[in-house]
């Protein structure tokens, strides 16, 4: 009877939402109607708690039901992921087109020259994904499609069960430099300095990380040491490589929001085989002339000689900033010390330094870029409207690089190449929205200290002591 009741209630109910209430009552919540009828009396209090309960469970079911709902928006790439927020997988890419133009004497002298020739080039096309799960997990697979195959440019897995203490394992960026650490769609120059050249930048291997403390960041890893996508590849020099770095915001731990004050220190230290070589890039920050062929006295394995390169590598960091401008530093080492014969052993230094200042014209902060020890993208105030020629914005920079390998002089063989180089940088970017970037930079590279025997850089049967590019980016990233 009770319940045949209820169900006539419920009947009168609808009636009432029908026929008494309107289109009005209609949109108001079921649980405000309810207590509506049991304030006019059509329904008892009993009678109201019982629908009111029934209400509660459908809640809970809705709720649920949210929660576990997929949803796609578009947030710095195509996000699918659920209400929730606590699973999603985020689809990015990014494709760099590059022209390159270089002021070397183009008059045919019976030698073709493949250095400093005017280009157009893909930099860069990458298509990834990135994953979150189950609030703890973070992954990321990117392949780059530049080069005659796609290639692996990172892939890994993230656990955060402890934030401070977060552990990585794959192929990633190795924690050691600010700019590398930088993403490219985010550098200040089209090209990164003559400084990248001698750190590890993204390899195989596990690292520890996190910020303890607002303004702290670290990281410790082990990795191979053969660079990307490399492997161990001899038995007798298998030892991981150590890399770490401690980077502090010193504005940022005295609670100043206006100001940053960044400093880092990394190391790296670990050996490799001798037929590696020692993996020192001697080429311009242009892409153009490389200047320094493979550094001397590696030399194949011999019996009764150590098979293994103990190289070092040490770099520092510092950066200021407070509104639209910044100065930026770096300098690394790396030493190398191996034996080529049984009597003879190289102990000797490569050093790379650039400093930076960086002008966002149309005022945008540098220091709201900083995230934990690197920098992010520069985002316009507001999007460029190209039907009345506003918003975007615009920053200046100007950069000085030293490349140092004279170190090596006294080792050296004839015609190694020059050991020493200076470049300026002179750039200018737009950027209409927070995806596209337009960038130019002029890059002058003076070349120094010859080896023995070595009268310049061939380019076209002519020798040249220094190199002047033009570089323009098209930047597009998602």
């Amino acid at each position: 009877m009770k319940n045949v009741k209820l169900r006539g209630v419920i009947a009168a109910v609808s009636g009432a939402l029908c026929m008494s209430f309107g289109a009005n009552a209609m949109a108001d919540s079921t649980d405000d109607i309810v207590n509506a009828l049991i304030a006019k009396g059509v329904l008892t209090e009993e009678e109201g708690s019982l629908l009111l309960k029934g209400r509660e469970g459908e809640k809970e079911a809705a709720a649920k039901k949210s929660k576990g709902a997929v949803t796609a928006t578009y947030k710095d790439g195509i996000v699918i992921g659920t209400e929730d927020g606590k699973n999603s997988l985020t689809i990015n890419g990014r494709v760099h087109f590059d022209s390159r133009h270089y002021d070397y004497d183009e008059d045919y002298n019976g030698v073709s020259s493949g250095t400093g020739a005017d280009t157009f080039d893909i930099r860069r096309a990458r298509i990834g994904v990135k994953a979150r799960f189950l609030d703890y997990y973070e992954g990321e697979v990117v392949f780059n499609g530049t080069g005659s195959a796609p290639t692996l440019d990172v892939a890994y897995l993230n656990i955060g069960w402890w934030k401070p203490a977060q552990i990585r394992v794959g192929q990633f960026k190795m924690p050691f430099s600010m700019e590398q650490l930088t993403s490219s769609n985010n550098i200040d120059f089209v090209e990164r300095s003559f400084v990248d050249s001698l750190i590890p930048a993204k390899e195989i291997g596990a690292m520890l990380h996190g910020s303890p403390i607002a303004g702290v960041n670290y990281g410790l890893a082990f990795s191979n040491g053969a660079g990307q996508n490399g492997v161990e590849g001899d038995a007798s020099v298998d030892d991981k490589d150590i890399v770490g770095r401690v980077a502090v915001n010193f504005a940022e731990l005295a609670g100043n929001k206006d100001w940053l004050f960044h400093t880092a220190l990394a190391y790296s230290k670990g050996d490799i085989a001798k037929n590696q070589g020692l993996g020192v890039s001697g080429r311009t920050e242009a892409r153009g002339a490389s200047f320094l062929t493979t550094l001397p006295g590696v030399g194949n394995n011999a019996a009764g000689v150590n098979n293994e390169i103990d190289r070092t590598r040490l770099g520092l960091e510092a950066a200021v900033a407070y509104g639209p401008f910044k100065l930026q530093t770096q300098w690394v080492k790396a030493s190398f010390d191996y034996n080529p014969t049984a009597t003879t052993s190289v102990d000797e230094d490569v050093k790379a330094f650039y400093a930076q200042a960086l002008w966002t014209i149309t005022g945008e902060s540098q220091v709201s870029r900083y995230r934990s020890g690197a920098f992010s993208s520069l985002k316009p105030k507001n999007n460029f409207d190209p039907k009345n020629f506003t918003g975007g914005a615009w920053e200046a920079g100007v950069r000085y690089s030293k490349f140092d390998a004279s170190d090596f002089r006294s080792v050296a063989g004839t015609g190694l190449g020059f050991l020493e180089a200076d470049a300026w940088t002179v750039g200018l970017k737009f950027v209409p929205n927070p995806h596209v970037r337009f960038m130019l930079d002029y890059v002058k590279t003076d070349f120094e200290e010859a080896a023995p025997g070595f009268a310049g850089v061939g380019v076209n049967g002519k020798n040249e002591d220094d190199e002047k590019a033009i570089l323009f980016r098209t930047q597009f990233a998602f």
